[in-house]
């Protein structure tokens, strides 16, 4: 799994309990998200498909594609997130060319687990 360190630091987060849902399949997709502690499971049809540990993000593709939430996040223990807006996304990729890569290798990663499966 990529790791992206550049949200490590980041003030701006909100905390989950463990079994606290962070969003739900089918619901409007307005942020991504970076597990600045703990982690997060991605579950569909209520099958987990991913873990995502501290330096992991999801989320992603509602700020690439706008769609709806493709599936269910819960935080998996005590966890601590790093909220990224449209406008924080865009300003990142613009200031950071490396931290696009970043996603589209996260992107990647995921497909290919996808198709294995």
């Amino acid at each position: 799994m990529t790791t992206i360190n550049i949200f490590r630091s980041a003030r701006d987060t909100v905390a989950f309990e463990p079994g606290q849902v962070v969003f739900e399949e089918g619901d409007p997709g307005d942020v991504m998200y970076a597990v600045v502690e703990g982690s997060v499971e991605i579950a569909r049809d209520g099958h987990v498909i991913e873990a995502v540990p501290e330096g992991g993000i999801f989320g992603e593709l509602a700020l690439v594609d706008e769609s709806a939430r493709g599936a269910t996040a819960t935080a998996a223990t005590a966890a601590r997130l790093a909220k990224v807006d449209k406008k924080h996304f865009t300003y990142l990729v613009h200031e950071h060319p490396t931290f696009a890569l970043q996603v589209m290798k996260v992107m990647a990663e995921r497909l290919r687990n996808a198709n294995k499966h």
